[in-house]
């Protein structure tokens, strides 16, 4: 019968092993994610990102956040029917979208890309940033994203 010490030292043994296991996964995603990652709103281009940090700064901050977090309650519903501009951090919806969708979203507005019962007030921004300003600030958004976040949302790209 084993002692109570060899067992806690199995089990800690056993808990190092599956982190360190879950650790060298999340860095071969990654590492595999940035060499396919052909992405216009490359989160690890850092003049890409700091173009976007402009831009944001400009254009975004004042609905999303000078730190990407949103307004407060932007789940619920406002009087209207809208909701609050959401936060573009991870505790956010944002990464949930693939990046065309998003490059859609900030160039058309949101209604177009929202449920016919859904009241999207997100502006069109196409007449306020080109093209490259658009992933360039998606790209400064995505650099704030932990790893596996942007791996997540990276995969999205895929499908």
């Amino acid at each position: 019968m084993k002692s109570q010490s060899t067992k806690g030292n199995t089990l800690i043994l056993v808990a190092l092993i599956v982190a360190l296991s879950v650790a060298v996964g999340i860095l071969l995603v990654l590492s595999i994610a940035r060499r396919l990652n052909t992405s216009k709103a490359d989160p690890n281009n850092a003049s890409l990102v700091a173009q976007g940090q402009q831009a944001y700064a400009i254009q975004c901050a004042r609905c999303h956040g000078a730190n990407l977090e949103g307004q407060p309650n932007w789940k619920d519903p406002l009087s209207d029917g809208s909701h609050p501009a959401p936060p573009h951090n991870a505790s956010g919806h944002t990464w949930h979208h693939s990046d065309e969708l998003l490059f859609n979203i900030v160039k058309n507005g949101g209604q177009a890309y929202s449920p016919a019962n859904y009241m999207n007030t997100m502006p069109a921004f196409g007449s306020k940033l080109s093209d490259d300003e658009i992933w360039a600030t998606l790209a400064y958004i995505k650099s704030h994203w932990p790893a596996e976040i942007q791996a997540q949302q990276l995969s999205r790209n895929t499908k």
